[in-house]
């Protein structure tokens, strides 16, 4: 066994999971894939790839696929968590270059906001959402953090057990916001490493109304319950 896991929500990602699995065959780290009933043939794909694969009866959202893997991380005592997407998004290479920093920091953030950071081919849109999802954030939380919605993460699993993963309860990439002001309040150490983000090729975002309002709702209570020092 490594000393270090990938985890990987899945839903719908056939064309992609494939190269993404092979690239990460060859770092030392093991592979779980936590699928959401694909009804394409995901979980079979990763399958063949001789990856383990947690299936799920439905839909349960990203927050609850990483709350399930990060429970079988600690169980299994891996030292290191890694988050990552599996629609192509996050390049291995720059995984890579995060795993160099590894003891640097208890939480290392794969950002696409400080400096040497990137994105390709986003819409303006979708980089004006990112953009001031994270400047929301910071103004009312504080969390001096560039990229609170980076979903390329490296958790040590001695902060995640500080972290009460079971409390966390937001489900779209709200989760990201959630954790990162959860380690912040454990009193971790954060570091950013510059990532270039590409967006998916194949397939559907899975970005939507609902994920923003949640985002929008959860992050304004947060900073309300800031305000009455709570």
């Amino acid at each position: 066994m490594n000393t270090s896991i990938v985890i990987i929500p899945t839903f719908n990602e056939v064309e992609s999971i494939g190269s993404l699995i092979q690239a990460l065959k060859e770092l030392p780290v093991d592979i779980l894939v936590i699928d959401d009933n694909s009804p394409d043939g995901t979980a079979e794909i990763c399958k063949a790839h001789g990856v383990e694969v947690i299936s799920r009866e439905s839909k349960l959202g990203l927050g609850s696929a990483y709350r399930t893997g990060f429970a079988i991380a600690l169980d299994r005592a891996y030292v290191n968590v890694i988050e990552m997407d599996a629609d192509g998004s996050h390049r291995v290479s720059d995984l890579v270059t995060m795993m160099e920093w590894i003891g640097s920091s208890d939480l290392l953030i794969g950002s696409r906001w400080v400096s040497d950071g990137a994105i390709e081919n986003w819409s303006k849109f979708r980089e004006y959402l990112s953009r001031a999802a994270n400047t929301y954030a910071n103004t009312l939380l504080s969390l001096d953090v560039k990229d609170s919605t980076s979903g390329l993460r490296i958790y040590s699993t001695e902060l995640l057990r500080k972290m009460e993963i079971k409390t966390i309860r937001s489900e779209g990439y709200c989760f990201q916001i959630e954790m990162t002001r959860r380690a912040i309040a454990c009193g971790a150490s954060i570091g950013e490493i510059p990532i270039t983000f590409i967006d998916r090729a194949h397939g559907a975002s899975k970005m939507s109304i609902s994920i923003a309002i949640e985002a929008i709702l959860r992050i304004t209570s947060w900073g309300l319950l800031r305000l009455v020092g709570r």
